[in-house]
């Protein structure tokens, strides 16, 4: 280990323990704390590899407070390593608060790769993996989903979230409600697990499929969203809003053709467009 005190970030199996990696391992055992989310989960893991370096409770509930506690044990010199129940700490889990009041008191915060649910299910997914965003947990109420997913509609990227067993037939069906039944969807779940299991397909044909069974509705879920694909003849959002603006100073007929010249379109559809609009 490091002379000078050092905040570890250690990520921990999604449920195969055999993907622990050796350093990690090696970090859980050399440092002086671990802060972990939940002590008792964390405590079958230190257990199960014979680990009984002491622990401390670091949660969404307490973290700010926890933090100062933390860097006066760094001041004193202890390493001190983070992990979550499950995975790479600070993705949807906390340590966020912890590593920046750490950093700004001027310590070291090593990070450790390993597991993430997000991305060892996008690997698998078949959906495209060159740009993606992670939007973690949906909102649990309704109209808070409905909100977020009328938001991303036209995302161009991969959507990642973190779906519960109980709310995944609603949430499906609000992607089907705001989305269309036709929208790519990809649901991991039980990542790692002996029922892992991957399933892919239109969004409403997903849903059915999980209808069929219970059993499919159970774990923990990764659910995948697809990149929006505008259809071939959509006009631009952008020449849209500047036919619009010109509308407020221009007849219809004038602003379309303007904003056509400006975005290269065809100003007979922009025109359509705005009397299907009332401009």
């Amino acid at each position: 280990m490091s002379s000078s005190a050092t905040l570890y970030i250690v990520p921990t199996p999604i449920g195969n323990l055999a993907d622990i990696t050796h350093r990690a391992l090696q970090v859980l055992q050399d440092v002086d704390l671990i802060a972990c989310e939940d002590t008792r989960h964390t405590g079958k893991l230190l257990s199960h590899f014979g680990i009984g370096t002491s622990t401390m409770s670091v949660h969404d509930h307490n973290e700010r407070q926890r933090a100062q506690s933390i860097i006066h044990r760094l001041q004193q010199g202890q390493n001190i390593a983070l992990v979550s129940d499950a995975g790479t700490p600070l993705i949807s889990d906390p340590g966020y608060h912890l590593v920046t009041q750490v950093r700004e008191a001027g310590f070291t915060v090593v990070p450790l790769p390993g597991p993430c649910a997000a991305t060892t299910a996008l690997c698998a997914a078949g959906l495209p993996s060159d740009r993606f965003a992670f939007e973690g947990f949906l909102p649990a109420k309704s109209k808070g989903r409905i909100d977020t997913l009328t938001a991303l509609m036209e995302e161009p990227r991969t959507l990642i979230f973190y779906e519960s067993p109980r709310r995944v037939l609603d949430t499906l069906a609000e992607v089907i409600e705001v989305m269309g039944p036709e929208r790519q969807v990809v649901l991991a779940r039980e990542l790692t697990k002996s029922f892992e299991t991957i399933h892919g397909g239109p969004v409403a044909e997903l849903r059915e499929w999980l209808l069929e069974d219970d059993n499919r509705t159970r774990g923990e879920m990764v659910l995948m969203i697809g990149p929006y694909r505008a259809p071939e003849d959509a006009l631009p959002a952008e020449a849209l809003r500047t036919t619009e603006l010109l509308c407020q100073e221009l007849p219809l007929k004038k602003a379309a053709a303007l904003a056509a010249q400006i975005h290269g379109v065809k100003k007979n559809a922009l025109y359509k467009a705005g009397l299907d609009m009332g401009w």
